[in-house]
C-alpha cells in the first residue's frame, strides 16, 4: 500500500494498492470505491493495459462513468427507486431521473473502503453501510477480495452480512479494451452463454419479461464481432447500443463453465469470464464520450466494454423471474465470485 498525496473527499489521503504475480499480471487499485484502476497483461513479452482509466487518481472522485468501481449495495437499476416486499414499500435514493442506478447517489462506490488485508497478489477491502443508507434497510457489512492467481487469472470475491432483510447485489464496473489502445471495441469478438435477455424501456428499466435472444442481435451464443448486428434491433436503438442484462445459461452456474468470452480486435488476447452470478449486464460503452481518459484526453463512445456480473436489474420487484432472490437475511452470508482469465493468442 502506498499513501498518496491526493486528498479524498473525506479529508484523508488516497491509498494506492499495487498487486503483482509471477505470471506478469499486474493490478493497481485504490481504496476509494475499492476501485480497480489498472490491469496490465503480458502479451508477446509486452505489458498491455486492458482497463480504461482516468488521467489522474483524483478524477475517480468525481467520475460519472463508474470506471472500475465496486458497486453496491445494489448494482444496476431499480425502477422508480422503489421496492415493494411483503406489503412494505422501500423508497430508495434516486440518482438517474426517478430511478436508482448502482446503489444511489451516495452508493458504496463513492466512499473509502478499509484495507482489511493485503499481500503481494491479493487485497481485501471492507466497508460498513448503516441502516437507511440510500434507502436500504438494516446495517450491512461487506468485503471484496481481488486476487491474482496462476494462469493469468483474477478472482473477485464478495461477502456481505445484514441485520435486516435487504437486497444485495455487488459487482465491479471495469471497462475493458483488450487491444490495449484507443480502438473501437465493436471490433472485439464476443460470446455469451445466454439464451434470454431482458428488454428495457427508454429509461433502461426492464419491461417485465425475459425474451429469447434467438433471431435478434442479442444472440452471442456463437462468437461474433460486437459490431456485427450493432443497432440492428429496436432495443439497441433505444439504448444507442448494448446495455442489457443476459440471463446466463444454467451450465455456467457455480463457475462450472465459461459464461462470457471476449477476443481483442487484433486477435492477440482473449478474456474468459466465470461467475457464480445468474446474470451479466453487457454494456458497449455507448455514453463514454467526454469521460476523462488515461492519456489525458477524453474517451469516445465504444472505446471500452463492461461485463457486469450480477442479479437481474430491478429483480427485487420481480420475484417471478428465475433466480431473482437477491434478498439477504440476517444469519446468512452473501457469497459471490467472478473470475477473469486472460489468454494470449
Amino acid at each position: 500500500m502506498t499513501s498518496t498525496r491526493i486528498i479524498c473527499p473525506d479529508g484523508q489521503a488516497l491509498n494506492l494498492i499495487q498487486l503483482s504475480h509471477a505470471s506478469g499480471l499486474k493490478l493497481d487499485l485504490i481504496d476509494w470505491g475499492a476501485t480497480w484502476v489498472s490491469c496490465r497483461v503480458p502479451v508477446a513479452g509486452v505489458e498491455r493495459e486492458v482497463l480504461l482509466g482516468h488521467a489522474t487518481l483524483a478524477d475517480y472522485f468525481t467520475q460519472q462513468g463508474y470506471l472500475g468501481v465496486t458497486v453496491g449495495r445494489f448494482a444496476n437499476r431499480i425502477g422508480q427507486a422503489r421496492i415493494e416486499r411483503d406489503g412494505r414499500v422501500l423508497q430508495l435514493a434516486a440518482n438517474q431521473g426517478a430511478h436508482q442506478l448502482h446503489g444511489g447517489p451516495g452508493g458504496l462506490s463513492t466512499r473509502r473502503w478499509r484495507i482489511v488485508e493485503q499481500g503481494q497478489a491479493h487485497v481485501v477491502f471492507g466497508i460498513e453501510s448503516p441502516d437507511g443508507d440510500q434507502g436500504y434497510p438494516g446495517n450491512l457489512a461487506a468485503t471484496v477480495c481481488y486476487r491474482l492467481e496462476d494462469g493469468l487469472r483474477i478472482s473477485m470475491e464478495y461477502t456481505a452480512t445484514v441485520d435486516a432483510p435487504c437486497p444485495v447485489n455487488f459487482t465491479n464496473h471495469a471497462y475493458f479494451n483488450l487491444d490495449g489502445a484507443a480502438t473501437d471495441v465493436r471490433e472485439h469478438v464476443l460470446q455469451i452463454a445466454a439464451h434470454e435477455y431482458l428488454p428495457t424501456d427508454e429509461d433502461m428499466i426492464p419491461l417485465g419479461k425475459l425474451a429469447p435472444v434467438a433471431g435478434t442481435g442479442f444472440d452471442f451464443n456463437v462468437a461474433k464481432k460486437i459490431g456485427a448486428d450493432f443497432l440492428g434491433d429496436a432495443q439497441q436503438k433505444t439504448a444507442l447500443g448494448y446495455d442489457h442484462a443476459f440471463q446466463l445459461d444454467p451450465a455456467c452456474r457455480g463457475m462450472k463453465a465459461v459464461a462470457v468470452s471476449v477476443v481483442s480486435g487484433d486477435g492477440k488476447l482473449a478474456m474468459d469470464v466465470l461467475t457464480t452470478k445468474p446474470a451479466m449486464q453487457f454494456y458497449s460503452g455507448n455514453h463514454l464520450a467526454g469521460i476523462s481518459a488515461r492519456d489525458g484526453g477524453s474517451y469516445r463512445p465504444h472505446q471500452g466494454l463492461a461485463l457486469e456480473t450480477e442479479f437481474l436489474p430491478d429483480c427485487p420487484n420481480h420475484p417471478e423471474w428465475p433466480e431473482a432472490d437477491c434478498w439477504l437475511v440476517p444469519g446468512e452470508t452473501y457469497k459471490q465470485a467472478t473470475a477473469l482469465i486472460f489468454r494470449p493468442l
